[in-house]
């Protein structure tokens, strides 16, 4: 299963770059996409992630406030991520990545795994810590599809798009036969 080769610095060699497009390996100027990333700087979910703490809170429609636990998705995988990712078999895609803690700590012990994330700054701090991400959305075409043998929805993540059950018909696209 080949994605691209993804360096530290978040440049793509060949392949998948992070806005889902596809790069041939020259360079070329990208002023729409660094347009549309300079308007997430903004967004409190991205200083959020640069600074690797909160506060930031999930406001409801009616006033009510969910604090989001930034330090915990930017600190290393504790011993609660260790039991899970141990459980993983075959090729991991972690949906919905976040800053990465996951993805890291499997590319750290040498297991095939991808992060997928729509935030730019999530995507970009995974790979500065060392795991293979793309800024994309799980309802997008995906590198592996139907040979993933874990997809990990972790953190809350079973909301993503908003239709549990839409989101885990595609996932189910995703996996591998032998997958879970």
């Amino acid at each position: 299963m080949s994605t691209a080769d993804t360096v530290r610095d978040g440049s793509v060699r060949e392949g998948f770059v992070h806005d889902g497009s596809v790069h041939d390996g020259s360079v070329r100027e990208r002023t729409s996409a660094r347009r549309a990333a300079a308007s997430w700087h903004a967004d409190p979910y991205v200083r959020a992630l640069h600074a690797g703490r909160g506060p930031l809170f999930l406001r409801r429609a009616d006033g009510w406030m969910l604090p989001l636990d930034v330090e915990r998705w930017c600190a290393d995988a504790d011993a609660a991520d260790r039991t899970v990712l141990r459980r993983c078999q075959g090729p991991i895609l972690d949906i919905g990545c976040g800053p990465g803690r996951l993805v890291a700590a499997l590319a750290l012990h040498g297991r095939p795994c991808l992060g997928i994330d729509v935030s730019q700054a999530a995507v970009a701090r995974t790979v500065h810590a060392g795991g293979p991400a793309l800024c994309r959305s799980v309802f997008e075409p995906l590198p592996g599809e139907g040979r993933w043998g874990t997809a990990l929805l972790i953190d809350g993540n079973i909301g993503i798009g908003g239709d549990p059950r839409a989101l885990l018909a595609r996932v189910a696209q995703l996996m591998a036969p032998t997958g879970s």
